[in-house]
């Protein structure tokens, strides 16, 4: 080779550090670009096909190597909507290819990115800071169950979220072995029951069932109250209903006790307007405080309270929802009471779960699951094809995109990028310093090639 064959090498070494050089610009550069993953460098030799004892160390070629799969820190941002994965996968993306009737219209193609700044646009999009488009798969809102398997660009509207008419009333409660009473006093007797003979009609369930306006305060004495709730009309329309026990038979002392449960219907009644109304049921009681049998749900038709009709409701107890345990306060201890309709709500706020949801909060209290970010993970994802905007392509080195990576989504975090400056300035040396060795050895190939020419004069 000699010294036309050192030249080469030398040039060689040369535009191999000059690659390196734009690698460590590159990185510095992107030092606080968010969810940039720094470029390696690596180099390769090229050695001429020579006998073993006469090869030389040949010149060099360099190669790009991506850090795809290494961590950058996570920080706390202050947009809810932004997203930092934590471990492996990408966010989904899409371009926009056109815009029509002031709506974006997308190219149909996939890419990934780790650039987790998404905020809303306009037209209630979520893009990120290089104009990305997250996709998402679609939640319904009614069970939380996942629409399909296909991500598509996250929309969210200003929608009112409508009203929910309450059909179910969640109740679970111990009712103590003896009413409370003036005296507080276990050993009741049948007079402290509620006494169909003490009203103008039978309140009891299987007879009338109702309590008229002119017994009221009869039965307020003879019941104790079972706690209140809120529920929805189909209008979204707030309903109070009253709840009240009444034990109806102690036939063993206190060992089997029947207790009737009650709602109030009308709070202004009289005469012989309905106030209050059985639900239809006697819970009976062994010794043991366990109802024989369980009841798991009573049903009420046409509930209407105070003139406003809230339709049928299933009133849930579960299994063994209802107990008769001794309880020093003689009232109903109310363990669960909850319904299941809300009032229509404005949206007022979107953020991210740690399950990776984007979930809609609405001025009624209520929080939606509107989509689930699914992350995408590769075989190979230091292959993928770095494109702009902190992109990537599929290419046939990575092999397809996987649906479910295993990393994590952090709301309100993004990633940063993943250059240590003071590596990099390490580098910027030890290029620098290479470079100019090279530069060396030119100049000295140059000297000897000129000692050769002046051979001839």
């Amino acid at each position: 080779m000699g010294i036309y064959g050192a030249l080469a090498t030398a040039v060689s070494g040369l535009k191999a550090q000059s690659f390196a050089l734009e690698h460590v610009s590159g990185n510095i550069a992107n030092s606080q670009t968010i969810g940039f993953k720094r470029t390696e460098t690596t180099f390769a030799d090229l050695v001429p096909d020579s006998p073993y004892y006469k090869q030389l160390a040949g010149g060099v070629q360099v190669f790009t190597r991506a850090t795809n799969n290494v961590q950058g820190d996570i920080r706390a941002a202050e947009v809810p909507t932004f997203m930092g994965i934590n471990g492996d996968g990408f966010f989904i993306v899409e371009q926009r290819a056109d815009m029509a009737d002031g709506n974006p219209v997308f190219g149909g193609v996939d890419y990934f990115t780790r650039r987790g700044d998404f905020e809303f646009d306009r037209s209630g999009y979520l893009v990120n800071g290089a104009g990305n488009y997250l996709k998402a798969i679609r939640v319904d809102p009614q069970t939380g169950n996942l629409v399909g398997s296909l991500p598509e660009p996250v929309r969210i509207t200003n929608d009112f979220l409508p009203a929910q008419a309450t059909s179910q009333i969640d109740l679970r409660a111990n009712l103590s072995s003896y009413p409370m009473t003036t005296a507080a006093d276990p050993d009741i007797p049948d007079s402290e029951l509620l006494n169909p003979a003490d009203y103008n009609n039978n309140p009891t369930a299987g007879a009338d069932g109702l309590i008229q306006g002119q017994d009221v305060s009869t039965f307020l004495d003879q019941s104790i109250s079972g706690s209140a709730i809120t529920v929805y009309d189909s209008a979204g329309a707030p309903v109070n209903i009253q709840m009240r026990w009444a034990k109806v038979d102690n036939t063993n002392g206190g060992g089997s006790d029947t207790w009737n449960l009650f709602y109030q219907v009308d709070s202004n009644a009289t005469g012989t307007d309905t106030a209050w109304l059985n639900v239809g049921q006697d819970y009976v009681f062994n010794s043991s405080g366990q109802l024989t049998p369980d009841i798991a749900q009573v049903n009420l038709t046409g509930v209407t309270v105070n003139g406003v009709n809230v339709g049928d409701i299933t009133l849930k107890h579960g299994v063994n929802g209802i107990t008769q345990f001794a309880d020093s306060n003689g009232n109903a201890q109310v363990t669960e009471l909850r319904q299941n309709g809300y009032a229509a709500g404005e949206l007022v706020g979107v953020s991210i779960s740690e399950a990776g949801r984007i979930v809609a909060s609405y001025t009624n209290g209520r929080t939606v699951d509107l989509y689930e970010v699914r992350l995408a993970s590769f075989n190979a994802e230091n292959r993928l094809q770095k494109m702009d905007g902190g992109t990537y392509a599929v290419t046939q080195d990575s092999g397809p995109a996987i649906l479910g990576a295993q990393g994590s989504i952090i709301g309100a975090s993004v990633e940063s990028s993943n250059t240590d400056i003071a590596d990099e300035f390490t580098k910027l040396i030890v290029t620098q310093q290479a470079y100019a060795a090279g530069t060396r050895i030119v100049t000295t190939s140059n000297e000897m090639l000129q000692e050769v020419l002046n051979m001839i004069r």
